[in-house]
C-alpha cells in the first residue's frame, strides 16, 4: 500500500494541473495520515534522485559501516586491555 500511494502522489506532483494538494488529496483518499504520506514521497524522490540527500541504500550502509566500526572499536580496547595485562604479568618477578 505504501509503494501504491507513492506513486500515486508522485505521478499527480509531476501534472502541474493536479500539483497543488495533491498530497493531501491522494492521502484523504487511502485514508493515510498527509504527512506520513509526505514522508514516503520525499525519501521515494531522494532515492530517485530527484531531491538531494541521503538514499535509503547510502544510509543503510552508513548504519552498517558505524557499526562495524563500534564493534572493532570494543575489539581493540579488549586487546589493549589483555596486552597490557600480560605484560604486566611478564614483568612481575617469578617467585
Amino acid at each position: 500500500m505504501r509503494e501504491r500511494a507513492t506513486r500515486l502522489a508522485v505521478e499527480a506532483r509531476r501534472d502541474p494541473a493536479s500539483s497543488v494538494g495533491a498530497i493531501r488529496r491522494n492521502a484523504d483518499q487511502l485514508g493515510i495520515h498527509p504527512e506520513a504520506l509526505l514522508g514516503w514521497v520525499k525519501k521515494a524522490e531522494t532515492d530517485d534522485g530527484v531531491r538531494p540527500g541521503t538514499t535509503s541504500s547510502d544510509a543503510e550502509r552508513l548504519a552498517a559501516l558505524e557499526r562495524e566500526n563500534r564493534e572493532l572499536r570494543r575489539a581493540n580496547q579488549v586487546l589493549k586491555s589483555a596486552a597490557s595485562f600480560f605484560a604486566a604479568e611478564l614483568d612481575r618477578p617469578s617467585r
